[in-house]
């Protein structure tokens, strides 16, 4: 009964709206294939960044228009045509449309990631790129990094020393989560026993995030409170959940005295700069999970990809083997962060990840707020925008025709490809976005992937258990593509050592 209902709602809604956003978009390339009340929803599938690819190539191709329930929904799959919406345009694309579910679960959107573009977002954004994550406070937290990367290598050791296949996977996933919790609330968690309560927060943060909500797709609906209490039910519940674990650590570090700037972790800086920047305590739990959302599972994805792609290239292995091993000295316990400037072929090697697997296939959408003209088509505010960061990087026009295909050379000095910036200023590919929305975590993700991986293939020699029949690349489409298999790998530790 409830979902007849529904329906009937939004056959009201779709039937009394008003017609000027049809018109003002007749000139968009769209699918022929639009169904009543779901419009194109039907078309996307079960991997969205695959499906809409192929869309934009038969329809588009940089840009095509979807009705996606009663969203118009633009996507934006050449690097032109994402120049346009994100560097040309960008004022008018710069804010986020507005979840149900976001709503609750970041305080009324109050995150840096979600809230909607004014005021209020460039006050927190400020914070981020001033106080959070600067070039010197990423710095700060090199001892922390470092720690927790010992602590993987001795579980490595001790998994080789029983000749036993160990979960990468997770190995990683518990990795990111543990370097950034440390930034964002010290040392309590680890102590207290808390990391697993943070990971189990974060993977139903995305599940939340990333589902089938029926605000996303008739937002219309999210008014009604009979249905926002049905759609919003696990969210309200979440919240709870992280106002428990919030309000207690945040309590703790209030009544407790910094020593330094150094010492000080991201709760720290924003007690500090509270009512410098108005902040409400609601405010600073919104940024304090933002901070765990954009840090842990991307982290983990890039690292996962890299990986299950060096097992897949083994001369791509070596090679970077060779690299690390011959600018280390061998009795070092650990590659340092002084020791990864000179590995150039690392940095080619993080770059190839970003631009195969952008952990943010789709990026976050954002949300015209005035009418503006786009590569010759009028796109309308209210427009949701969708750039397919995951198509960018495999678009051969832009890579050749061996876009598909993993390899870092294509990033190495003397190709045309070597000065590719992976900063937003080069929208062939983009993995932190572009613009005024580009993601601030920048340093300190790039920082954290370079120096486990160099210690990873540094210190060991990796194989598949016996039996595998490779490395399974399937992916999983949320909030951040992932690969559905586990990396399960032996590490043989390297006679180097």
């Amino acid at each position: 009964m409830s979902l007849v209902l529904v329906f009937l709602l939004i056959t009201v809604r779709l039937a009394t709206s008003r017609s000027r956003t049809g018109r003002l978009l007749n000139k968009l390339p769209s699918p022929p294939s639009r169904l009543p009340i779901i419009g194109h929803l039907h078309l996307v599938g079960s991997l969205p960044h695959v499906t809409l690819r192929d869309l934009a190539r038969k329809h588009g191709p940089d840009m095509i228009l979807l009705r996606l329930g009663a969203v118009p929904t633009l996507v934006v799959s050449s690097p032109c045509a994402a120049r346009a919406v994100l560097r040309t345009h960008d004022h008018l694309f710069a804010s986020r449309p507005r979840s149900a579910v976001g709503d609750i679960l970041f305080y009324g959107n109050t995150n840096v990631a979600f809230a909607p573009y004014g005021d209020y977002w460039r006050r927190t954004r400020k914070i981020a790129a001033v106080h959070l994550l600067t070039v010197s406070k990423v710095r700060s937290f090199r001892p922390a990094r470092e720690n927790e990367v010992r602590l993987v290598l001795a579980r490595m050791r001790a998994v080789a020393a029983a000749s036993s296949a160990v979960d990468l996977s997770e190995v990683l996933s518990n990795f990111s989560n543990d370097v950034v919790c440390h930034a964002v609330v010290g040392r309590l968690p680890r102590e207290e026993g808390r990391n697993k309560l943070f990971r189990d927060l974060f993977k139903t943060n995305s599940m939340l995030l990333s589902g089938f909500n029926l605000d996303d797709y008739f937002p219309g609906l999210a008014r009604l409170g009979l249905v926002r209490r049905v759609v919003c039910a696990k969210a309200v519940k979440q919240r709870k959940r992280w106002d428990e674990l919030l309000d207690d650590l945040i309590d703790k570090h209030a009544s407790e005295r910094v020593l330094s700037d150094e010492e000080s972790d991201f709760i720290d800086v924003l007690l500090s700069v509270q009512e410098e920047y108005n902040l409400t305590r609601e405010n600073i739990k919104a940024i304090l999970m933002d901070m765990f959302e954009a840090g842990t599972d991307t982290t983990y994805i890039s690292l996962d990809y890299c990986m299950a792609e060096l097992m897949r290239k083994p001369q791509v292995m070596a090679k970077l083997q060779a690299e690390v091993r011959s600018c280390t000295a061998k009795e070092k316990e650990l590659v340092t962060e002084d020791d990864l400037s000179s590995m150039s072929y690392l940095s080619a090697v993080m770059k190839e990840t970003f631009r195969l697997h952008p952990s943010g296939s789709l990026l976050l959408p954002h949300f015209s707020t005035a009418d503006c003209d786009v590569e010759g088509y009028t796109i309308p505010s209210g427009t949701r925008l969708l750039v397919n960061a995951w198509a960018l990087g495999r678009d051969t026009s832009s890579w050749g025709e061996d876009a598909e295909e993993f390899i870092p050379e294509r990033f190495m000095d003397g190709n045309l490809e070597a000065d590719s910036d992976y900063q937003g200023g080069d929208f062939r590919f983009l993995p932190f976005g572009s613009g005024r929305r580009i993601c601030p975590g920048i340093n300190f993700a790039t920082m954290t992937f370079k120096l486990i991986v160099a210690n990873l293939v540094n210190h060991f020699n990796w194989e598949l258990p016996p039996g595998s029949p490779g490395v399974d690349m399937t992916e999983v489409f949320g909030m951040d593509v992932h690969r559905k298999e586990k990396l399960l790998l032996i590490p043989r530790v390297s006679n180097d050592f």
